[in-house]
């Protein structure tokens, strides 16, 4: 079939068969992502057993509860923040700090606190370093921002994630940060590490066919919103990992890559109320005014809550 007798047999059955209130919306999508599916299965001849393995295989991601990681993986994810950033370009919003994906792996309900919060639970404080991140939260023009609410989760020493790593205490390196009066925050932790999709899972099985790895380098990922502003989603990796230009899921942006600096100095670990040599990332950001003709910085979708 050529694409004209595809979409009319798309139409013929999707658009014509209606005998109920549609949402004209949804069907707008279906008959357009049936028909690029279907003229994709003439222009590659692709056999009735491949389009049931593919459909084998969304059913097994699906099972797994990997679709998330494969729209990170396949970099739907990231496209999708590209065609954000034009559309706030051209309802003239501009500065900030930039988005960057959001990933699977996000809890909501994460322990509040005003300016300051210990994120770890003291099970890795003799394993790996400890990390402390501040900054400072403005908006574009460099006013600052109390109040402002800092979402803060990453891994763990093992690249693994509280909720999903069963191992792991409730929370554990998941805190939400109001930043005190001169609109900073300071969050007591240990040093993520990156991680790799489970080797045998769904995702790492098409990366396999794509010639792909899995891997994600250490990084630290953020919600950032106050009234009238927008929200910001973002991370920031964490220079001199080997996959800080190679992530698996194109979340390394400019402007968006933290030095962790070596302390040493033996007054400032005291200061700090440590009794060790520690990490230092600084890492601000900075949130752009609501803009009435914008699209929404809210990106509805399903997420855990503990």
């Amino acid at each position: 079939m050529n694409r004209q007798e595809i979409d009319a047999l798309v139409k013929k059955m999707n658009v014509d068969t209606a005998t109920s209130p549609v949402d004209e919306r949804v069907q707008q999508i279906v008959v357009r992502l049936l028909g690029d599916l279907f003229h994709a299965i003439e222009e590659l001849d692709i056999q009735p057993s491949e389009v049931w393995k593919g459909i084998e295989y969304f059913t097994d991601a699906g099972k797994a509860n990997e679709l998330g990681l494969l729209a990170a993986g396949l970099g739907l994810e990231h496209y999708l923040d590209l065609r954000s950033d034009e559309a706030d370009a051209k309802a003239g919003i501009k500065g900030g700090t930039p988005r960057t994906i959001e990933g699977p792996l996000y809890v909501a309900g994460a322990p509040e606190s005003v300016g300051f919060a210990r994120m770890d639970d003291g099970s890795e404080s003799d394993k790996i370093d400890t990390l402390i991140i501040e900054g400072t939260v403005t908006d574009s023009e460099g006013n600052i921002l109390p109040n402002a609410k800092v979402e803060i989760w990453h891994a763990n020493g093992l690249g693994n994630y509280s909720f999903f790593d069963k191992t792991q205490s409730d929370f554990n390196l998941r805190r939400t940060i109001f930043t005190d009066t001169d609109g900073k925050y300071v969050a007591l932790t240990t040093m993520p590490v990156g991680y790799g999709c489970p080797p045998e899972g769904t995702t790492q099985f098409l990366l396999n066919k794509l010639g792909r790895h899995g891997n994600r380098p250490s990084h630290v990922h953020y919600f950032i919103s106050a009234p009238n502003y927008r929200k910001l989603t973002t991370q920031f990796n964490i220079e001199g990992d080997k996959y800080l230009w190679d992530d698996f899921a194109f979340a390394t942006r400019d402007g968006l890559v933290a030095t962790a600096v070596d302390v040493t100095d033996a007054a400032e670990i005291e200061r700090q109320g440590l009794n060790k040599p520690f990490k230092h990332i600084t890492f601000n950001a900075a949130l752009v005014h609501e803009k009435a003709n914008a699209t929404s910085s809210e990106v509805d979708r399903r997420r855990a809550s503990a």
